[in-house]
């Protein structure tokens, strides 16, 4: 699914969109929902209906030009935009979200409005996102290459692990499975070398054996900031996709981990590559 509100925004998602269903032979279902006009009285009623059809059908036209080359299937309707992203996600069995963010506050300013949030925490497939940050090697990072997986051993991180595994064999692909301890947590250990080379084994244990010899996991152990250090290895490294496991809207309140909703937030926002969120 390609949301779009026909932003510059939400157009800085197309190229991923289109590399993607060229990639995987992927049907591109194209959504825009557009904001019903306040209730009027029935004399201006008409001309309004009137109105509204034919601008669906210039915006179903631009979309079909803007997808031209995969296939596709482009759907322009109006209504809350939550309730039918969520019934095409079940009526068509999506597989992928796409869509661009601005970033200036986090998803909650994602293009489509403030709603967008709520397709980041409720959507029940993943949602690649892509943000203003991204650097313009749209063909580098659709190669993805080198891979970021970053985990706090949470059900909801861990979540994301089977895909990571899977997009780094596709495309034999580098794996860097990193986590991040927090600054009071380090002061607090006794035997630090022996808890780094315990975490650095079971961070490399995570993906499967039979995997590892096209995975090529590279274990990470950094200290301080999840947001900030994930950001900072996956620019070090020259990661083309972070691929993140996050809580829901149900998600424990005040949690403090990689998965937590501000730290998920500064990640899509601030990253130079696409990140890949799935709901724990």
């Amino acid at each position: 699914m390609y949301a779009t509100d026909f932003s510059p925004t939400a157009e800085a998602a197309l190229p991923y969109v289109k590399g993607l269903s060229k990639q995987y032979g992927a049907t591109v279902h194209a959504v825009h929902v557009r904001t019903p006009y306040p209730i009027i009285g029935p004399e201006g009623l008409l001309q309004i209906m009137e109105a509204e059809k034919e601008q669906a059908k210039l915006e179903a036209q631009q979309l079909n030009k803007m997808l031209a080359g995969v296939p596709h299937k482009v759907v322009v309707t109006q209504g809350d935009v939550w309730s039918k992203v969520s019934d095409m996600l079940r009526q068509q069995d999506i597989d992928m979200i796409v869509m661009g963010t601005r970033g200036r506050s986090g998803i909650a300013r994602v293009a489509l409005g403030s709603v967008a949030e709520g397709i980041f925490r409720q959507a029940s497939c993943p949602v690649l996102t892509v943000g203003p940050h991204i650097s313009d090697n749209t063909e580098g990072h659709l190669g993805m290459k080198k891979i970021l997986f970053a985990t706090d051993f949470s059900p909801a991180s861990m979540s994301a692990l089977p895909f990571a595994v899977s997009l780094a064999q596709d495309h034999q692909a580098g794996l860097t499975i990193l986590h991040v301890i927090g600054e009071a947590e380090a002061r607090e250990l006794v035997h630090a070398n022996d808890y780094v080379e315990s975490m650095l084994r079971q961070l490399r244990e995570l993906v499967p054996s039979d995997a590892r010899s096209e995975c090529k996991p590279n274990a990470r152990l950094e200290e301080g900031s999840a947001a900030e250090k994930i950001l900072e290895v996956a620019l070090a490294e020259g990661i083309d996709l972070i691929v993140l496991g996050i809580r829901g809207t149900a998600g424990h309140v005040g949690a403090t981990t990689h998965v937590s909703r501000s730290t998920a937030h500064r990640v899509v926002s601030e990253s130079q590559c696409p990140v890949l969120t799935i709901r724990g």
